[in-house]
């Protein structure tokens, strides 16, 4: 006689929907065929009047609502958990912190198949089954041969000393060997027989530190990101989640991947602000690094040469430890930064005399150089030189760039594209002129006057090719290019030990931005730009042309380093009571309909100031200093033709910001829409544009 099976009376679900609430049902009517219910496990559900995944959180004994009213699960798709309960904790914690319906949140967890109602297929290979590529053959001994230099090795025994959680800042300059740390480090968890994860801005900029891991590391590892098929996602996915890769190296939604035996998370260019997801779950990798290395009880390391001046803050605090890496490994030394000042001079293709003859010498004593513009494509603009017309995106407050090579016209914001007219659409002219320069009318320009020169143009468009960005890489790395031209995707972690010329074409744009970070991210990837130049035994030189050569940020950044330029952004920010000096949230919203969105946000500001006044219109005490800004229009108002809109919520303390969205949200919800309108909440945004 088969034993009878304990089934829980009711399953509190979340279900993959963007929804805040969760869902009582009850156990499915036939249970003897089916596995008992855990938290985990998918289901599928009847909801309204079709049916959806989701995933049960908790087990309950009575219900908000009669047993009538309760339906019972279709379906349990899962024969064990796919989450355990620290990936539930951690994630439903993440949902709350961000706003997130839990439903979201959790399934962001998950490789996209299993969002859908399919069976999990059969188990990841065991490690003897990993591929090659996922192995790793070469001996742990190569690092003996390695000397740490005194302060990587403070910063090595600093993290070797910790016990359970500990954050650690390691601030190394470019070149400062801040990845002999990291392999150090994950030989002491792998030694202790832990996980561990590391987590990259972008994956196709890192090559190098993943060639590096499977040449140092004598683990099995799975790299993970969003450029492999759903079948390869599912398989590494789990592989980290049941324990056989052993190194999990990822993009930004890596931080979610079940890992039962992580005892170290390391997070790479942790300023980077592509660890921020900007849509949908808006979540922040590198915060949620040090979220999850608090529940696990494991060190968390935050790597950058320009640290985010909210790590700087926290490090100043006292929440983190700061590790500073400030030489070079080696003999390289760093970089002597000259500003050419272009104001009145005649540019080449936004090539001034000074970079174009220091570009010549160093081509002629057969050395390498790298040129930096952060402008893709041929031009910014196309414009008719009879009537003044200029190629504008219909969808966007944008120009569309000029893509000389595919014969269109681009916009970057929304990807509408045109093909490239031959007459003015308005005028009929035939005379059509681009203004400014983008990489690809660099790169002509540079053929034309290095002819026969070997020359790589490394952006988004001539990478697009799988395998393309390793293949230009490595011809960089052996020397076979000797001009390197490219935007930000040539100043992140690359070691190119043959360039000795850095020129910056163009960073004015980000000295006075609309945005109050915007001299941060400036200041972030001049010092990264700069820093590929001079690594190896010869010495480097860094070019740098402005037209604001007196800029005081720019002076403090090029005299006395990242450092002091930080100390002074922070001044400012402490000054004008901005982040990291307080919170914010923004609250956007967008629409077809040019007032949807104003008049959405509007009635938002009315709630929020009925709630921070009591009833005697005093302000309420339970949310001192917060404050509202707006609602206004974004500073890009259409964006693929949808009319945006903001309001941005501010508290000196993050308590009572979160206070105010738990009862403002709600009421949010409740509120009439116009047809199409959306709206979201980004806690702690990065952009506020």
């Amino acid at each position: 006689m088969n034993p009878v099976r304990a089934c829980p009376a009711i399953l509190r679900i979340a279900v993959a929907a963007p929804l805040p609430a969760l869902f009582d049902y009850l156990p499915p009517e036939t249970i003897d065929a089916s596995p008992i219910p855990q938290p985990g496990m998918r289901v599928l559900v009847p909801f309204g009047r079709g049916r959806r995944v989701g995933m049960i959180v908790a087990l309950a004994t009575d219900s908000d609502l009669p047993p009538e009213r309760l339906k019972a699960v279709l379906a349990i798709l899962d024969q064990e958990p796919l989450l355990q309960p620290l990936d539930l904790e951690f994630m439903l914690w993440s949902a709350r912190y961000y706003r997130a319906a839990p439903g979201e949140a959790l399934f962001t967890a998950l490789p996209t198949r299993l969002r859908r109602p399919e069976p999990v297929r059969s188990p990841a290979p065991s490690s003897r089954q990993l591929t090659a590529a996922e192995q790793t053959t070469a001996p742990a001994a190569a690092a003996a041969t390695l000397q740490l230099n005194p302060q990587q090795a403070a910063a090595v025994a600093a993290v070797r000393a910790s016990q359970g959680f500990a954050g650690f800042l390691l601030d190394g300059i470019t070149g400062s060997g801040k990845t002999e740390v990291y392999l150090r480090l994950i030989d002491d968890a792998l030694d202790l027989g832990r996980q561990i994860l590391i987590l990259v801005p972008e994956i196709g900029l890192t090559p190098q530190l993943e060639q590096r891991l499977r040449a140092r590391v004598p683990a099995p590892m799975a790299v993970l990101h969003s450029g492999l098929s759903e079948r390869e996602r599912e398989q590494r996915w789990f592989q980290g989640a049941r324990g056989l890769a052993r190194v999990l190296l990822g993009t930004r939604s890596a931080i979610f991947t079940p890992l039962p035996e992580l005892g170290l998370i390391i997070v790479d260019e942790e300023h980077d602000l592509s660890l921020k997801q900007q849509d949908g779950f808006r979540y922040s990798a590198r915060d949620l690094a040090v979220r999850r290395g608090q529940l696990c009880q494991c060190p968390v390391l935050l790597g950058s040469a320009t640290p985010a001046l909210e790590s700087l803050h926290n490090a100043e605090r006292g929440r983190y430890q700061r590790l500073v890496l400030s030489h070079r490994a080696g003999e390289a030394q760093s970089p002597r930064v000259q500003i050419a000042d272009i104001r009145g001079q005649y540019l080449d293709t936004g090539m001034g005399p000074l970079l174009l003859q220091r570009v010549e010498e160093c081509i002629s004593q057969g050395e390498q150089v790298l040129l930096f513009l952060n402008r893709r494509g041929f031009s910014p603009v196309l414009t008719c030189h009879d009537c003044g017309w200029i190629s504008e995106c219909i969808r966007c407050d944008a120009r569309l760039t000029i893509h000389r090579n595919r014969a269109e016209l681009r916009c970057h914001h929304c990807g509408l594209i045109r093909p490239l007219p031959a007459r003015c659409p308005y005028c009929e002219g035939p005379d059509l002129r681009p203004l400014g320069q983008g990489t690809e009318r660099v790169e002509d320009s540079l053929r034309q006057r290095f002819p026969g020169i070997p020359l790589a143009r490394i952006d988004r468009d001539s990478t697009s090719r799988k395998g393309e960005l390793e293949r230009l890489l490595a011809g960089a790395l052996n020397g076979e290019f000797r001009i390197l031209l490219g935007t930000q995707m040539l100043a992140k972690g690359h070691h190119l030990p043959g360039i000795t010329l850095v020129g910056i074409l163009d960073l004015d744009h980000g000295l006075y931005g609309a945005d109050f970070r915007a001299t941060e991210r400036m200041a972030q990837l001049l010092v990264q730009v700069a820093g590929r130049a001079g690594r190896a035994e010869k010495p480097g030189t860094v070019i740098l042309q402005t037209r604001h050569p007196q800029h005081p940020m720019l002076r403090a950044l090029l005299q006395h380093g990242y450092g002091a330029f930080a100390r002074a952004a922070l001044a400012e920010r402490r000054a004008a009571g901005m982040p990291p000096f307080s919170y914010q949230v923004l609250i956007r919203a967008d629409s077809p309909r040019e007032e949807a969105a104003m008049t959405f946000l509007h009635q938002a500001a009315g709630i929020a100031r009925e709630l921070l006044s009591t009833d005697q219109k005093l302000p309420n005490p339970e949310f001192p200093g917060l404050e509202l800004w707006g609602p206004a229009a974004a500073a890009m108002e259409q964006r693929a033709g949808r009319h945006r809109a903001q309001l941005l919520v501010q508290a000196p303390r993050r308590a009572p910001l979160h206070r105010l969205l738990e009862r403002l949200m709600p009421r949010l919800r409740a509120l009439p829409k116009a047809r199409d309108l959306r709206f979201s909440l980004d806690v702690d945004p990065q952009e506020t544009l």
